[in-house]
């Protein structure tokens, strides 16, 4: 059995022993995206291109891995995250802005990388979201309004700064603002911090 320590080193080298380990991951990955992403609907050649992508990011994110998890572990959970942002980024390609934002169904909010709107076991779900929509209305500007209703639809941020002629960054500045708006404007409301911390919970 490879250890964490041989991945990351057979992986740094610039010998065979890379180009083995490359190949021994990649089967690796192959098998865990295709049981991953069985109820999908998605073919080899998806399994593939993801796999390679998945490779290329793995390879240049190896000083990150810090051996709190098995390195295949680590690994596939990149995979899997790349295979989720591609599978998102096809749903959405001939998806409208105003269609998603205009579509309410109650989805979380992905506020930013690691805080989504969580229901506390305190407060019941719908009046935990009828408040979010009504403080979204009221204490948020239009533009934050369109980048929180279009995150709300599960739209990928490369495709709202697309459709708004602007970049990731800015977006991500935008869900910032409007994260901390919402989160004073919860307290404000007379929601408990406590309940806050569990509305605008972090995420893994």
């Amino acid at each position: 059995m490879v250890s964490q320590t041989d991945w990351v080193e057979r992986l740094n080298s610039e010998s065979t022993n890379r180009d083995e380990a490359i190949t021994q991951l990649r089967a690796i990955l192959i098998r865990g995206l295709q049981k991953a992403l069985s109820s999908k609907g998605v073919d080899n050649a998806f399994v593939e291109d993801i796999t390679q992508d998945a490779l290329l990011r793995i390879l240049d994110s190896l000083e990150t891995f810090e051996g709190r998890s098995r390195f295949t572990t680590w690994a596939m959970a990149i995979a899997i995250r790349t295979a989720v942002s591609e599978m998102r980024r096809r749903h959405f390609k001939d998806v409208s802005l105003e269609q998603v934002i205009n579509h309410d169904d109650g989805q979380v909010v992905e506020l930013e990388d690691s805080d989504t709107v969580t229901v506390s076991a305190t407060l019941d779900k719908e009046i935990l979201y009828a408040n979010l929509r009504r403080l979204i209305e009221s204490d948020l500007t239009q533009h934050q309004q369109t980048v929180i209703r279009a995150l709300l639809g599960g739209m990928p941020v490369e495709t709202i700064a697309d459709r708004l002629g602007t970049n990731r960054n800015a977006v991500y500045k935008t869900m910032h603002d409007a994260r901390i708006k919402l989160k004073r404007a919860f307290e404000s409301s007379g929601v408990s911090r406590e309940d806050i911390q569990g509305i605008l919970a972090g995420g893994a």
